[in-house]
């Protein structure tokens, strides 16, 4: 079910009552890559053709759910704009699929990994849970299609309110905005979202997925075609000083000092 590219390791599938599990492995914060984002994008194409899957559940191992890209490891170092490309054609895949997708989110959701989190149907996460698009923060445009898809799970003003300032939605505050759907108790993300899926597996699953797809619309169509403003947006910012500043503060753990040029 995986790309042939990506380790075995990265990526953990179960099936059991028509529930499917895909587990990130790559602690403890869950960084992605193009093969990462391709891998889940496969997998989730296997499990949409596999009728013994009726609901997935997609979650992490580690400390945090997802923290988006890397900037630090190179993977974006020498045409960072090709590079964003690649993995959005990927993330666009993981849009156009059938079957519900449920996010347990442990920890942080940051950046690319919101963009994750936002591509699943619902998500589930406790208190502790924190959800952030920082990348005003780091000086550039948001990606992943959040620009379509964040505003269409917590409405416009909320989503403007989120990255514009970058700050962090704690879980109370995300389950209050309509980010998440449920609160788990303190560490049961996984579990609450796997009974919740067993839940609409006992529908009958053709109705679900016409249902889904009714109410999903032209979301495919609308991702791809915001996707070329944020791909033009990020390549035009990532040239900028703010942006240089916003990812050299990051990586050393330090307030930014932006100058508007």
């Amino acid at each position: 079910m995986t790309d042939s590219q990506l380790p075995a390791s990265d990526l953990g599938v179960t099936i059991e009552g028509g529930v499917a599990t895909i587990e990130i492995r790559r602690p403890p914060h869950n960084y992605f890559d193009e093969q990462l984002i391709g891998g889940l994008a496969d997998t989730l194409a296997a499990l949409d053709a596999d009728p013994a899957c009726r609901v997935t559940v997609l979650c992490s191992a580690g400390k945090n759910f997802c923290a988006g890209a890397n900037f630090g490891d190179g993977e974006f170092g020498t045409d960072r704009a090709a590079a964003a490309a690649r993995l959005y054609q990927q993330a666009l895949r993981m849009l156009d699929t059938s079957k519900p997708v449920i996010a347990a989110v442990q920890g942080a959701a940051v950046g690319g990994g919101l963009g994750l989190a936002c591509a699943a149907d619902f998500r589930v996460c406790d208190e502790a849970s924190r959800f952030t698009g920082n990348f005003a923060r780091l000086g550039f445009h948001q990606g992943f299609a959040l620009s379509v898809t964040l505003p269409a799970i917590v409405g416009q003003q909320a989503a403007a309110a989120m990255l514009l300032s970058g700050a962090p939605v704690p879980g109370e505050e995300a389950l209050r905005i309509g980010l998440a759907d449920r609160l788990a108790a303190p560490g049961s993300q996984r579990q609450a979202a796997q009974s919740w899926a067993a839940e609409i597996a006992q529908a009958a699953p053709l109705a679900v997925q016409s249902i889904r797809r009714t109410l999903r619309g032209d979301l495919p169509q609308r991702a791809r075609a915001v996707l070329k403003r944020e791909l033009a947006e990020q390549a035009r910012l990532w040239q900028t000083a703010d942006a240089a500043e916003g990812i050299a503060a990051s990586l050393e753990r330090r307030p930014p000092v932006f100058t508007g040029s």
